[in-house]
């Protein structure tokens, strides 16, 4: 029976480049959430308020984006954009856009069934105290609906920063790219995918446990 012996100096020689590529991970994970945030806001509020003729193409993303493999998308704007001369993206920003895009979507339909969440009653009270229409939305309907999609926003950051080690695939050094370098160069098979499933691990869980503390504190409407 073949023993392993662990040689944990390979991580230690080289755990700047982990801390790196943990921080670029957020990173791609963060700008990508707030982004599709805006745009799931948006198709969000085109779907709900806007006419019948504009809430069609939004559904068509929606549902052309959640039933497409990720890793698909990627490749999709990675090699496919150029062959259309749309060459003035570099990799991160060729998987920012995907990633945005993606976000997009699913936080179309979170912002979508919030939307559709907030109480009548509160909005019959913004027009009886004579509150415009946007108004309503500024005060009243944005800061239920954060409320109440506080937990669905948090599902998504953790969902976003485990599917950024797809963008190994086109060669991003974050996680998952550092981690099977180190492995290729060193070959310390465990040692490499261990510290980088462990990274991910622990960074998902503060990451829940903020956003836990956050939804205690904002989630109930009051």
């Amino acid at each position: 029976m073949i023993q392993y012996y662990f040689d944990w100096s390979v991580i230690w020689r080289n755990w700047d480049r982990f801390a790196s590529a943990l921080g670029l991970g957020l990173s791609l994970a963060l700008v990508s959430l707030l982004a599709g945030s805006i745009l799931g806001l948006a198709c969000a509020m085109a779907r709900v308020y806007g006419p019948r003729w504009l809430s069609w193409p939004v559904w068509l993303y929606v549902e052309f984006i959640r039933n497409t493999p990720l890793l698909l998308l990627v490749f999709f704007v990675y090699f496919g954009l150029p062959e259309l001369d749309i060459t003035w993206l570099d990799k991160t920003q060729s998987f920012i856009l995907t990633l945005t895009l993606y976000a997009g979507a699913y936080m179309t339909e979170v912002f979508r069934a919030g939307l559709s969440s907030v109480p009548r009653q509160y909005m019959e009270a913004a027009k009886a105290i004579g509150m415009r229409p946007w108004q309503r939305q500024r005060y009243v309907v944005l800061p239920v609906m954060t409320r109440i999609v506080l937990p669905a926003f948090g599902n998504n950051l953790i969902s976003l920063f485990k599917d950024t080690s797809l963008a190994a695939a086109i060669a991003i050094p974050e996680l998952t790219f550092v981690a099977r370098q180190i492995n290729a160069n060193t070959f310390r098979v465990m040692e490499s995918w261990l510290t980088a499933s462990a990274l991910y691990l622990v960074t998902c869980y503060i990451i829940a446990s903020l956003l836990r503390l956050l939804e205690r504190r904002y989630s109930t409407i009051r």
